[in-house]
């Protein structure tokens, strides 16, 4: 793909400080196709966005739009177990606002998110899901193209028998699954199955972050349930490559983008 300029723009969804997010928008032919990306750190405060600002540069010069998403974390006021969760919706609801102020194609939107923001764009994608009456249930959800999972804490229940980052899901929920049992129902997107969103994973088979296990769990789960999934194995690739614009892995990644 042809690099163009980048300009960015910080914009606020909320009244948080972390209600916000950085807008690339690239030169290239209006309007632009958007991807909205979710940044990863085990739902801690101490991890931002900005480590994604390469891969979102990267991504805009390439011709997209990008929407690189912050919100509140476990450690900030009202993160983990539901803010977290609303503050997604609501910065991917705030996109049809942007979308009446920059060029942005609200049909060719893809979600993609990085190990625990992937977590996140896979639970945002089926937050329709969630049964009518309850909060956090989606009734206008944003239309998506696909949905690109790097990496992904796909199943929560399993991310704690298995202690990841010394047990950072429950730190997320309040609790252990036998605790808080309805915040993982409602949490997993593994438990939130069928999607109905078109999913593309992405999982190198030496992650020693987050393991290969949970997208190969996850793939044979929602193709169980009729979903389109496909899981793309990338060999003796770790957890961070999926996000360097500088790696083996990221023609994998464009390519998951454009649905190849």
């Amino acid at each position: 793909m042809m690099e163009t300029a980048v300009s960015m723009h910080r914009l606020f969804y909320g009244v948080d400080p972390n209600h916000f997010g950085d807008l690339y928008l690239p030169a290239g032919p209006e309007p632009h196709p958007l991807l909205i990306f979710l940044h990863g750190g085990y739902w801690r405060a101490r991890y931002d966005l900005e480590h994604a600002r390469p891969l979102c540069q990267a991504l805009a010069q390439a011709g997209m739009a990008v929407w690189n998403l912050e919100y509140r974390r476990v450690g900030n006021a009202g993160g983990g177990w539901p803010g977290t969760f609303a503050d997604v919706l609501a910065g991917l609801g705030h996109v049809r606002q942007l979308a009446l102020d920059y060029p942005l194609d609200l049909g060719r939107v893809t979600l993609m998110g990085h190990s625990a923001g992937g977590h996140l764009a896979l639970w945002a994608a089926a937050a329709r899901r969630i049964p009518a009456g309850h909060w956090l249930h989606d009734a206008e959800p944003l239309p998506l193209r696909r949905v690109v999972a790097l990496a992904a804490v796909s199943d929560l229940r399993r991310a704690w028998d298995l202690q990841l980052s010394n047990g950072a899901a429950g730190e997320l929920l309040g609790g252990e699954p036998q605790q808080v049992p309805a915040a993982y129902a409602l949490a997993s997107p593994i438990e939130l199955l069928p999607c109905a969103v078109p999913q593309a994973l992405l999982h190198g088979d030496a992650d020693e972050a987050v393991p290969y296990e949970l997208s190969q769990r996850y793939h044979i789960a929602a193709r169980a349930a009729g979903d389109d999934c496909t899981l793309n194995t990338l060999p003796n690739t770790g957890h961070f490559e999926l996000i360097d614009p500088h790696s083996l892995a990221w023609p994998h990644v464009l390519s998951a983008i454009a649905g190849r």
